[in-house]
């Protein structure tokens, strides 16, 4: 792919954020051809916004939720500022692309995690993680979900649905406690519509966020101190509508709400 192409998808993708729309399809000419080309194009896009890189997503971590969105590797994306809230948070339904909210655990950096040529370990990320948080991810996507829907590296490119953050307290002394056996649900308008846990979902929220440092490590991205990264959900996708409340419920560990007005 052309990188005069490639620059073309990340002005229009750009724009499409910064303008809060969607749009149906995509010129098969602007599909990068690879994951490789996807997520090169997604800096580009990061690159056109100049906006701060607050936080990561992750997805797809296991083979299910692979399938659901075809690929065979967990995926990721930037989110950016002011996109990661403290809980509870309200926003227009109108004024999001697509959201689906998605029941997941929140880690927050204490350390950088640079590039380097030797493998981060699970125990070493868990050690440069400062708090790990409840919380609830709104995905979004800048390609409306029809018959034109454009294949996975568009999705990539478009940094993976990454979109907000919203967290919860910081979970006492979580390096001890049943993280992975935890269940969680997801709560609509008082309505438990999905459970889950890490275990089922992730292993454990560290082995997504190990997974990631090593990503980013690969193609000389670092992670930041103070950076959230939503590890991935336990409970599926759900499509909301306006008017709708979420609750993200982890029992002892606390809970997010949400609503779209």
């Amino acid at each position: 792919m052309q990188i005069a192409r490639q620059r073309e998808l990340a002005r229009l993708l750009a724009t499409l954020r910064r303008e809060g729309r969607q749009q149906s399809g995509l010129d098969p000419r602007l599909v990068p051809p690879d994951t490789g080309t996807a997520y090169r194009i997604a800096q580009m896009v990061a690159e056109e916004l100049a906006w701060e890189i607050a936080g990561w997503k992750i997805a797809a971590a296991k083979e299910e939720m692979q399938k659901a969105l075809r690929t065979d590797s967990p995926i990721y994306g930037r989110v950016f500022a002011p996109m990661v809230m403290p809980s509870p948070y309200s926003v227009a339904h109108a004024g999001l692309c697509s959201p689906i909210p998605e029941v997941e655990y929140q880690a927050r950096l204490g350390t950088d995690l640079p590039p380097r040529a030797k493998p981060y370990s699970v125990e070493e990320v868990t050690e440069a993680v400062a708090s790990l948080h409840p919380g609830l991810e709104l995905a979004e996507c800048r390609f409306i979900h029809d018959a034109s829907f454009p294949p996975l590296p568009a999705i990539l490119a478009d940094g993976a649905g990454a979109s907000a953050i919203v967290y919860g307290p910081a979970i006492a002394d979580w390096r001890r406690r049943d993280i992975a056996g935890q269940e969680a649900a997801l709560v609509c308008n008082g309505v438990v519509r999905r459970k889950g846990t890490a275990a089922a979902a992730l292993d454990h929220p560290m082995v997504p966020v190990a997974w990631l440092a090593n990503e980013l490590s690969r193609t000389g991205i670092g992670l930041k101190t103070g950076q959230m990264i939503s590890t991935g959900t336990l409970t599926g996708m759900l499509r909301p509508k306006a008017g709708d409340s979420y609750i993200a419920d982890f029992g002892p560990y606390g809970s997010v709400s949400v609503t779209l007005t």
